[in-house]
């Protein structure tokens, strides 16, 4: 595939994702040949060191694709590779090839993954971190309401609003058109979230793989049209104080052949829905610190905001961190993961949610009773005699469990590749650790 009119001295952006989740890219003029270019692995977040630098992009031909607000201008997601040859252990996009191998070769089973993604469209975001007098403070502003007069009755009305009180349908027609022509899938519904200036992107099912490319694909095509339109477009997971955060709900299925191994012939769920539910139960608490990789994340995770705090699952219950959506048909029948945000690294998120679910199927575990209530409402003693525990409470409590609990992602994930993963989050959490709060200069200014 060489993509419609691409010819010699046209221009690729060569795409790749470094280990944090970031996209980055570099140009090269197309010679006619093939499609690769090397780089310098040190300069990249959680790759290699100084004394053994250099790195292969070879374009992935099945993602090349014409960038439709630009004149002769292509971009292709590329692998990487070592100056041998062979595939780069910390690549992203081979980890989640991987998953997919793994699957089908050890239990003959494909998985289909879909994503809901949330995040914000604003109209500004002030951010002063260099000033102690200015405590580290922020501010965002949008068009559709002053964020200070929100209060929790005024939120809930921008869900599925639409215009003049929807600001947003426009930014969202334009992303339709531009993802159907620069990703894989295209989008299959969006619309207006429940926060204001909130926007919900639902991308089509496919492979691990293709959803993270098309993730990937989504949040580059959703902030260079922010930008086009004056706009920024913000993935973190809580950027608003007391209004709803930003999910990216993963939807999961197992197949074998044309058969959704999910869903029994009666319609009911299957002993494999069960355990690999289960698997994900278990390892919940390390999973964590892959699905919600941030410590933005973690004040996501708390009650009252549509956002899993504990470790549950129900039907068609959304406070619980795993639900099963109602189906109409065998072929919809699938989980819901609601612990993952937009701002983990897609690749990595999916991969690891698989094998942990994965981990529940070859292991036989279940889950136990299905949640039929808000988990929110739960005593402290009602989760205690139902065995249901929290969510950690923060990135360093994540971190530890992923230490101390990863054998269920190997073979996909090396331990080269976990250690310099913690090691890159480390560093995150102890930056933001150290940092003074804004809120800690109206708690503690006056004393």
């Amino acid at each position: 595939m060489t993509g419609p009119g691409l010819k010699e001295g046209s221009i690729i952006l060569f795409q790749y994702v470094d280990l944090a989740g970031f996209l980055r890219s570099l140009e090269s003029r197309y010679d006619g040949g093939g499609f690769e270019a090397r780089f310098d692995g040190s300069s990249v977040i959680g790759f290699q060191g100084i004394e053994d630098s250099d790195l292969m992009l070879k374009g992935d031909p099945e993602t090349l694709r014409r960038i439709p607000w630009a004149e002769n201008l292509y971009r292709i997601l590329s692998m990487i590779h070592l100056p041998s040859g062979e595939r780069y252990n910390r690549d992203p996009r081979y980890i989640a090839e991987k998953v997919s191998k793994y699957s089908v070769e050890e239990f003959g089973l494909e998985p289909l993954v879909g994503v809901e993604v949330e995040f914000f469209i604003i109209d500004s975001l002030d951010v002063d971190t260099s000033t102690p007098e200015a405590g580290l403070g922020y501010s965002l502003t949008s068009q559709e309401h002053p964020w200070e007069t929100n209060s929790v009755g005024e939120v809930k009305k921008a869900y599925h609003s639409v215009e003049p009180v929807d600001r947003l349908l426009h930014y969202r027609l334009l992303l339709h058109k531009y993802m159907e022509e620069v990703g894989y899938s295209g989008l299959e519904v969006t619309h207006h979230e429940v926060a204001l200036a909130q926007v919900e992107a639902e991308i089509r099912a496919g492979s691990p793989l293709v959803i993270a490319d098309d993730v990937i694909t989504l949040k580059w095509v959703a902030r260079a049209l922010a930008e086009a339109e004056g706009k920024l477009a913000l993935f973190m997971p809580k950027p608003v104080y007391r209004d709803n955060g930003s999910g990216m709900h993963m939807h999961i299925s197992l197949w074998k052949g044309k058969e959704n191994t999910f869903v029994d012939s009666e319609g009911g769920l299957t002993q494999t829905a069960r355990s690999f539910m289960a698997g994900i139960l278990e390892h919940a608490s390390s999973l964590a610190a892959l699905v919600a990789p941030t410590t933005n994340s973690y004040r996501r995770l708390v009650p009252g905001y549509e956002a899993p705090v504990y470790i549950c699952w129900g039907y068609r219950n959304r406070s619980a961190m795993i639900r099963v959506p109602a189906y109409d048909d065998a072929s919809k029948a699938r989980i819901e993961f609601r612990t993952p945000d937009p701002s983990s690294n897609p690749y990595l998120a999916i991969a690891a949610t698989i094998m942990a679910g994965l981990d529940g199927v070859r292991k036989r575990l279940d889950p136990g009773d299905p949640l039929d209530k808000n988990a929110y409402t739960l005593t402290a003693e009602e989760r205690r005699r139902l065995g249901i525990k929290m969510l950690p409470k923060s990135l360093d409590e994540a971190l530890d469990h992923l230490e101390s609990d990863h054998e269920y992602l190997k073979p996909v994930f090396d331990d080269d590749v976990i250690e310099a993963y913690i090691d890159v989050k480390r560093k995150e959490a102890e930056l933001v650790r150290t940092a003074p709060h804004p809120m800690e200069f109206r708690l503690y200014g006056g004393l």
